[in-house]
């Protein structure tokens, strides 16, 4: 997957979004007041998300197989310099073999190297580009050991180690957090079933009965009370999945969104 840019994040937020007001400006104009407008807003709210939910995502895959891929460029730097290399060479010599997305960057700062970028600041320009939090821990202890000198290699051994130790840490914190975001989405669904199966037991015989549809709120109306309740808890209990799976709000537009597509598919077929 390529790595998506920062501007063009911002870019896909302003554009999402200006969609989305001119879809709601263009309901408040013609269905205002009505269930119709409701629908409006809630696809104007998955247009605003849409675009920057798969972007997001895309680069989140491209930052993972960054992290990945990291442990097995250490052992080759290591590898490198125990035939004689230094860190230079061993990092021209690494960029020649294949470490998913990192290979191209690995590439850049190689290509930099050749034109008279200093060593240093061709990692630090790595880093910027990369800007996962394992590059941004590595690289100044990577910088820290050319400057020492001396046997290199022992210090990437270690470190390859914990950044594998790392990964794997991350990897089991998420399959612990898993059970908790089941448990969202079950209790959305439960949710939806009871909400169904009180407006059709329930509510939806007081239209049959004058006197007491006078008294209570309308089916109608209570329909549309439903819809609104569904829309805002299918949205922040997703936000709050992905926060607890992925560690970040962005990450859980995703289910925010999946969550809000579900409700309104079952509120239209069952009410």
């Amino acid at each position: 997957m390529p790595k998506i840019e920062r501007h063009v994040k911002k870019i896909a937020w302003i554009g999402s979004f200006s969609l989305a007001v001119i879809i709601i400006l263009f309901g408040c104009f013609t269905f205002w007041g009505s269930p119709a407008f409701d629908e409006f807003v809630l696809f104007a709210v998955m247009v605003a998300v849409l675009p920057p939910t798969v972007l997001n995502y895309v680069d989140y895959r491209w930052r993972k197989a960054v992290d990945e891929h990291l442990p097995d460029l250490f052992r080759s730097i290591v590898q490198a310099q125990e035939t004689g290399m230094t860190l230079p060479q061993a990092l021209e010599e690494a960029s020649r073999r294949d470490y998913g997305p990192l290979t191209a960057e690995l590439k850049k700062m190689t290509a930099q190297i050749s034109w008279g970028l200093p060593f240093e600041e061709a990692l630090l320009s790595l880093e910027r580009r990369v800007n996962t939090v394992l590059m941004q821990r590595t690289v100044p202890m990577v910088i820290e050991a050319s400057r020492s000198g001396g046997h290199v290699e022992r210090v990437f051994d270690p470190m390859g180690k914990f950044i594998q130790t790392t990964l794997l840490l991350d990897k089991e914190r998420r399959n612990q957090t898993r059970p908790y975001i089941a448990i969202i989405y079950v209790a959305f669904f439960v949710f939806l079933f009871t909400i169904i199966l009180l407006f059709k037991s329930f509510f939806a015989g007081i239209e049959n009965l004058p006197i007491l549809r006078s008294a209570v709120i309308a089916p109608e109306e209570m329909q549309r009370m439903f819809f609104h309740m569904t829309t805002i808890q299918a949205f922040f209990g997703g936000l709050v999945a992905g926060k607890m799976g992925e560690g970040t709000i962005n990450a859980g537009l995703k289910h925010s969104l999946i969550l809000m597509l579900c409700g309104y598919i079952a509120l239209k077929l069952f009410l």
